[in-house]
């Protein structure tokens, strides 16, 4: 078989039999057997399009090569459909893993630990945004007089969190560049950090880096499964995580960024 380097992780694999596909390294097990793991879950929701899975091993996965076309308005109301019901397919409890999935999964680059609980504000704020605040802390992205408007938003997020919600199927780090707009017209999605949470931590994080017709998206995700009233306020509460996981690994800037949206929820 032949094989052509993609990135530093990557590689485009020719099989004998004649298929393409996408060998992976991870750097550590826990990440190779998170992803899969993960991939296997959401597709078991038949919801949305994800690569099949054709193995892994501790250090490698291979995975389905999705041939890419582009974005246009019907496919996002198409995707907003399937994304709804991919959350609705629901999860044991907020941060449980996939089956099969390791406790101490990833999120890109960062150490993310699913543990279950069963109360959302208290189980985010204790598993999804104070872990990344003392990272950030501790590496002096964050410095420690500004950390207290973050810790005001977790003691309010039993009021800021809005209607209790059941455990949705999250795809977990739904950036632009984990969506990709199918040659066959489809929206895939790749490199999960699934696990059991708000429906809400998705689309905020659609809203963080972009999407393409995110207000098409929107408008399919609304018409499956509406949102709870005030969610529009809600997502800067939602960004909290990523942003702080990117303060963590990237810098100041998206420190700063994080504590502009705790002040924007703390004033609401």
């Amino acid at each position: 078989m032949g094989d052509r380097a993609l990135s530093g992780s990557l590689t485009e694999v020719t099989l004998d039999d004649g298929p393409v596909v996408i060998a992976k390294r991870g750097d550590t097990p826990g990440a190779v057997r998170a992803e899969a793991a993960g991939l296997r879950w959401l597709d078991a929701a038949g919801a949305v399009r994800v690569p099949q899975v054709y193995g892994h091993d501790e250090r490698w996965l291979v995975i389905e090569r999705v041939p890419t076309g582009r974005a246009d308005a019907e496919t996002a109301i198409r995707f907003g459909h399937a994304l709804a019901a991919l959350h609705g397919a629901g999860a044991p409890a907020f941060g449980a893993p996939p089956p099969g999935g390791p406790e101490e999964a990833y999120i890109g680059l960062a150490p993310m630990r699913d543990v279950p609980g069963t109360d959302w504000p208290r189980w985010y704020a204790e598993h999804r945004v104070l872990p990344y605040l003392r990272g950030a802390v501790d590496n002096g992205t964050v410095r420690p007089g500004e950390a207290a408007v973050v810790e005001r938003v977790c003691e309010r997020l039993p009021e800021l969190a809005g209607p209790a919600e059941p455990p949705a199927r999250l795809h977990g780090d739904l950036w632009n560049g984990n969506v990709l707009w199918g040659a066959d017209g489809q929206v895939w999605l790749i490199d999960p950090a699934a696990h059991g949470g708000h429906r809400e931590t998705d689309l905020a994080m659609l809203h963080l880096f972009g999407c393409p017709h995110l207000d098409r998206v929107l408008d399919g995700y609304r018409a499956a499964a509406p949102l709870a009233d005030g969610w529009e306020e809600r997502v800067g509460t939602h960004q909290l995580f990523p942003l702080l996981v990117h303060a963590v690994l990237f810098g100041r800037g998206y420190a700063e960024q994080a504590l502009a949206v705790a002040r924007r929820a703390l004033a609401t």
